[in-house]
């Protein structure tokens, strides 16, 4: 039977494609990703049986217990905080008046223009230096993080609501318009729940770039994960073992995440199956 596309049967197709039909292809990705698959799972396990000193890890664990706790507290206020801003940055962003979203625009332009590491720096040294007399806060390196990951993530956050709104057609507004309501009320039960649905997988992605990014904080002396790598590699010279801790650390709160944004999307795909 013909091809309902090209006019051509499926064996003048596959003799075009060459070496390269679809059958082969498909083996081909198969064999390959499980060749990759199989490299990787022997050599973790080749770690794991090898390179792990058992032994240390009693001894290091609640170090790390302690670390994962405060990445975990600042994990949690700086995603809240961060997508509650975002929510308004991207709101700014699509406003009709100039002033508000021009703001909003060299907002984030400047945040998501410069490193990370670069405003930490910025809010743990030049934030002291600004204040008249002795600054208050002693223990500044957690406070750094929390806001320097806020204003961070929260312009990435602006940036996919404001690409959510844009998705939504300009008919949603029309007609809510149309029904009598304001524009405020408009954008809030009408604009806002779609454009939400729209950006919540940028803005997911987001959230677990923020959990990695905590790593950054090592080198303003906070007691997170990275650092107890590296303070347990220079006392003892062992690599693996504080790796493989900290690997565990990390995707314990970044697997449940996607797990989370993937219930959410669900929850959101209004016309999808699984409603």
């Amino acid at each position: 039977m013909a091809d309902s596309y090209s006019g051509a049967s499926p064996e003048a197709n596959a003799a075009a494609d060459g070496f390269l039909d679809d059958q082969t292809l498909k083996y081909l990705g198969v064999g390959l990703s499980s060749l990759v698959a199989l490299g990787i799972a022997l050599l973790v396990l080749y770690i794991l049986a090898v390179q792990v000193d058992y032994a240390l890890i009693p001894t290091i664990l609640p170090q790390f217990i302690n670390a994962y706790v405060l990445v975990l507290g600042i994990v949690v206020t700086a995603s809240v905080l961060s997508v509650t801003a975002g929510i308004f940055v991207g709101l700014a962003r699509v406003s009709k008046t100039s002033i508000t979203s021009g703001i909003s625009a060299a907002y984030v332009q400047f945040f998501r223009g410069t490193p990370l590491l670069f405003q930490i720096f910025v809010v743990y040294f030049g934030i002291p230096t600004l204040w008249p007399g002795t600054f208050p806060i002693s223990n500044w390196g957690i406070p750094t993080a929390i806001i320097s990951l806020t204003l961070n993530h929260a312009a990435y956050v602006g940036e996919a609501v404001r690409g959510g709104i844009g998705a939504v057609h300009d008919g949603q507004m029309e007609a809510a318009r149309s029904l009598g309501m304001g524009y405020v009320q408009a954008m809030r039960e009408v604009v806002i729940p779609q454009a939400w649905r729209n950006a919540l997988a940028a803005v997911g992605n987001d959230q677990i770039i923020l959990v990695k990014d905590t790593s950054l904080l090592t080198v303003i002396a906070v007691p997170e994960l990275i650092q107890q790598f590296r303070d347990v590699n220079s006392a003892t010279f062992d690599p693996w073992t504080p790796l493989v801790l900290v690997a565990i650390a990390y995707l314990s709160i970044t697997i449940p995440m996607g797990r989370l944004v993937e219930y959410l999307e669900d929850r959101a795909d209004w016309g999808g199956d699984s409603q």
